[in-house]
């Protein structure tokens, strides 16, 4: 299982990202560019105390990110999608993808998507933070997979 996110807008969300990724052991793929500069002080600053325990691979473009072989299938989070994640079966080897906070993601990238589900809102409501979707769904996709880690006990007091 993997986490991609395609250019993201806010670092805010970014380093939150980062942080699930880290703490649920997820490598993460970040394709640029970024609307934001991130450089290594500012990566390190969104990614907190979580950053060294992070598996994080940048790409310089879609393009550079689709020119390498990939496992699994390519599953995107859309308010376009058709399929309420809640009824999708996830596999080990999924990669779930975020768009960017202002825009989504191209046609070109939904249209290369093995899989495009939605989390399913009352109305009005259009869609949620991104980090907050991303965290929903991934935690789903582990659970489904046996791949949640587990807690540590907790010291005696």
């Amino acid at each position: 299982m993997r986490l991609v996110l395609f250019e993201p807008d806010i670092p805010q969300n970014a380093g939150t990202l980062m942080r699930l990724a880290a703490g649920l052991g997820v490598p993460l793929d970040l394709i640029e560019p970024c609307g934001f500069v991130l450089d290594d002080r500012k990566l390190r600053r969104a990614g907190m105390d979580y950053i060294d325990q992070l598996a994080l691979v940048r790409h310089s473009s879609w393009a550079a990110y689709r020119a390498l072989p990939q496992a699994g299938r390519l599953v995107l989070l859309t308010t376009r999608g058709a399929v309420p994640y809640t009824e999708f079966a996830f596999a080990p080897d999924d990669r779930i993808m975020v768009g960017r906070e202002s825009a989504g993601v191209p046609d070109d990238v939904h249209a290369a998507a093995d899989a495009r589900l939605v989390i399913p809102l009352m109305p009005p409501a259009r869609s949620l933070n991104v980090a907050l979707s991303a965290a929903m769904v991934l935690g789903e996709a582990l659970r489904q997979t046996a791949a949640l880690p587990r807690p540590s006990p907790l010291p005696s007091p």
